[in-house]
């Protein structure tokens, strides 16, 4: 039996420095022969790493995945700050940090891990009364953006380099989805007094995805596989329910089973093996977060 589909899934990319996610998402579009496409959690021109898009059906999961967890490897410059707090902005500040010993860099690393209170950087896509915060920075105007709460579940030092007035921090840093980087850099050298910013970002993992997950888009310009089908995207990220043959039918069409005592959302799979539908207990009901494999394909 043709499975319809067999062409829907997730596809994990290594993004290249120096491109969008959207430019990407319009390579992606080529390459596999759809416009369906979407990505989720957005990474900066400068950053590199994990992107995980959507393909066909896929892309209607995605809103699902964005409240991973994430972790990044980056490289923090003490001595200046920029106007985008990474190395594409302009220098607005400089101060010799030649002085700065690792012991205080750790001391103030240790300060900026567990729950904390994160400015956003200015130039984030973060919507203020409807237009994105770089879009307003860009048009000349002030942007007050409120401190918002992040955890930070490791930030684990490596080398520590020092090149003159400045000082180059390498870390890895686990945080919980909307912690910005750029603003780790930005509060580290701030609370140093020496100023600071990334010159190098890369995202190693988002959620159930990593670096081991991703191709790089020459790789799939020359054979445009998806990283993990639907049903495996699924069974991956969600512990797996498993339902009869009429309990998956009902599921596919978007109705409600009885309650089993399940916290939290679990991948509904069949007895063939196929994901039908995320679920979850509302009340008196399992009834579908999303369908993957609605009864009307």
């Amino acid at each position: 039996m043709n499975d319809p589909l067999a062409t829907s899934g997730i596809v994990v990319v290594d993004k290249p420095a120096g491109m969008t996610s959207h430019d990407v998402v319009a390579r992606l579009r080529r390459f596999f022969g759809t416009r369906k496409v979407g990505h989720a959690g957005t990474l900066d021109p400068m950053a590199t790493g994990v992107l995980v898009a959507g393909i066909e059906r896929g892309t209607k999961l995605l809103a699902h995945l964005v409240a991973e967890d994430k972790v990044y490897e980056t490289t923090i410059r003490l001595g200046a700050s920029t106007t985008t707090d990474d190395a594409e902005g302009a220098t607005v500040d400089t101060h010799d940090a030649s002085g700065v010993t690792d012991e205080a860099i750790r001391a103030e690393v240790a300060k900026l891990t567990g729950t904390i209170m994160q400015v956003p950087s200015k130039v984030s896509a973060i919507k203020i009364d409807g237009r994105r915060a770089h879009e307003l920075v860009r048009a000349g105007e002030e942007v007050d953006i409120p401190a918002r709460e992040v955890t930070i579940h490791a930030f684990d030092l490596g080398e520590i380099r020092r090149d003159g007035e400045f000082v180059d921090v390498d870390a890895r840093v686990h945080c919980s989805s909307g912690t910005y980087i750029r603003s780790l850099g930005r509060d580290l050298g701030a609370a140093l007094g020496v100023g600071g910013h990334l010159i190098a970002l890369r995202r190693a993992r988002v959620g159930a995805f990593s670096l081991t997950d991703a191709r790089t888009l020459e790789q799939l310009e020359n054979s445009a596989e998806l990283s993990l089908s639907l049903d495996d995207a699924l069974i991956r990220v969600w512990p797996v329910l498993n339902v009869t043959a009429d309990e998956y039918d009902a599921l596919a069409m978007g109705k409600w089973l009885e309650p089993r005592g399940l916290k939290g959302v679990h991948a509904a799979v069949g007895p063939d093996g196929r994901a039908v539908a995320l679920v979850k207990e509302k009340g008196k009901r399992l009834a579908t977060v999303f369908v993957a494999r609605p009864s009307t394909l």
